[in-house]
């Protein structure tokens, strides 16, 4: 079980990309809990509104609510972050490190976009770790680190291989962080991969005003994030109202029996065996459900 007492009231929870979707959700909801509350995102309108939005719903208003304009994928950006929360709050009990963006690749495409993505997506979850960690480490009470990674990063589909190698990436570095954690002797400090599903949000709005009946709301996923925590889960995979859990673990499965029976990569999307994973995943569904 997670030591859930991190999120007692008046502990710190500091979440990066905290302007809107999961992030914002989150930063609300430990609010509610009477925890003080860090929203780190980039500078503009919508990190002073999700600021606006948070104080109105902690108890203390804004003496409980801090928001820094970061950078994640510059360390420097993190640790004057890192200087303004313990300045003003000491120290930190909650690290979600979920800052994340998707502006599209390609293998052979622009550099550009490659250096974005995995500058924000895997070093902003390296930076933020190593920078707020050893702090955590050192005032020896009960701590939880969430790393928002992807589906995307486990079966990588094809279609944008710079976002789900940087997700890849936070989930190899995830489960190394925990395996470091857990040897640790008295340490109280946990981490947890958060792996969302559909989830309506700017990151996947692409136009969209309206959410698709398909997706869930960042609310939704953060209910089932805690939910998830409350039993000490490390891998958080959230489904949504198109995909179910079970239909999530024949994809892993199938993806990673690639490795096992020597088929191409990314045969789930392979003509040749195409008609061999339709007929696994309808087994699945069959037999599982």
């Amino acid at each position: 079980m997670t030591n859930q007492t991190a999120f007692s009231p008046r502990n710190v929870a500091v979440v990066t990309g905290a302007a809107s979707g999961i992030g914002l959700a989150a930063a609300k909801h430990f609010a509610t809990l009477g925890m003080r509350v860090v929203l780190a995102d980039l500078d503009g309108p919508r990190l002073d509104e999700a600021f606006a939005a948070v104080c109105a719903l902690s108890q203390a208003g804004r003496d409980d609510v801090l928001a820094v304009a970061t950078d994640v994928s510059d360390l420097g950006s993190v640790t004057r972050l890192r200087e303004a929360v313990v300045s003003r709050f000491e120290g930190v009990h909650v690290l979600m490190n979920n800052a994340g963006i998707q502006p599209g690749s390609a293998v052979l495409g622009p550099r550009e976009n490659w250096e974005k993505v995995l500058m924000v997506n895997l070093w902003g979850v390296v930076n933020c770790t190593q920078t707020f960690v050893p702090g955590m480490l050192d005032h020896g009470e009960a701590g939880l680190i969430i790393n928002t990674g992807s589906k995307q990063g486990i079966t990588t589909p094809p279609g944008d291989p710079a976002y789900n190698v940087s997700k890849a990436g936070v989930k190899v570095f995830t489960e190394a962080l925990q395996h470091d954690l857990r040897n640790r002797e008295g340490c109280l400090i946990s981490a947890h991969l958060l792996i969302p599903g559909f989830v309506f949000t700017a990151l996947t709005a692409n136009g969209r005003t309206e959410k698709p009946e398909g997706a869930w709301t960042p609310e939704q996923t953060v209910d089932f994030t805690m939910e998830s925590l409350a039993r000490g889960d490390f891998y958080i995979l959230c489904p949504d109202n198109e995909v179910t859990r079970r239909t999530d673990e024949k994809r892993i499965l199938w993806a990673a029996g690639d490795i096992v029976e020597n088929r191409p990569p990314l045969s789930r999307w392979h003509p040749q065996y195409g008609a061999a994973f339709k007929a696994f995943a309808d087994k699945a569904t069959v037999d599982g459900d």
